[in-house]
């Protein structure tokens, strides 16, 4: 399956997931959903928060020019909110999943469609 596959039906064509981004931990993004830039400023701001969780619990992460405020981070997943909308990113061995979901969508819907397809390409060596 193509990671632009991955982007549009396993987290896009769930529903639950608004805005959708693939980044390779060395660099570059392998997919996204149409109109969802992240800036080269802020894919390495989001690799380097998967180093220093505690940064990005204290600054929040920045997506696509929109600021979300962190809840929860550690060295696999961050998790953050803006409004009522938030965010869900997960670290795999080579990737990282980078997701937005809108209301009325809420974590609890789209914090499991990004973390099983994370555990799956974990699974598969990516």
């Amino acid at each position: 399956m193509s990671w632009q596959a991955y982007v549009d039906t396993n987290l896009i064509g769930t529903g639950k997931v608004s805005k959708a981004a693939i980044l390779g931990q060395a660099g570059g993004v392998w997919a996204s959903s149409p109109g969802y830039t992240l800036s080269a400023q802020e894919q390495q701001a989001i690799t380097a928060a998967f180093s220093n969780p505690d940064a990005a619990l204290a600054s929040g992460v920045r997506l696509a020019g929109q600021k979300f405020f962190t809840l929860q981070a550690n060295d696999r997943s961050i998790y953050g909110k803006k409004a009522a909308d938030g965010c869900v990113l997960v670290k795999t061995k080579q990737a990282i999943l980078v997701t937005e979901y809108t209301a009325p969508t809420q974590a609890p819907e789209a914090t499991p469609v990004v973390e099983s397809l994370a555990d799956y390409l974990i699974s598969v060596g990516y």
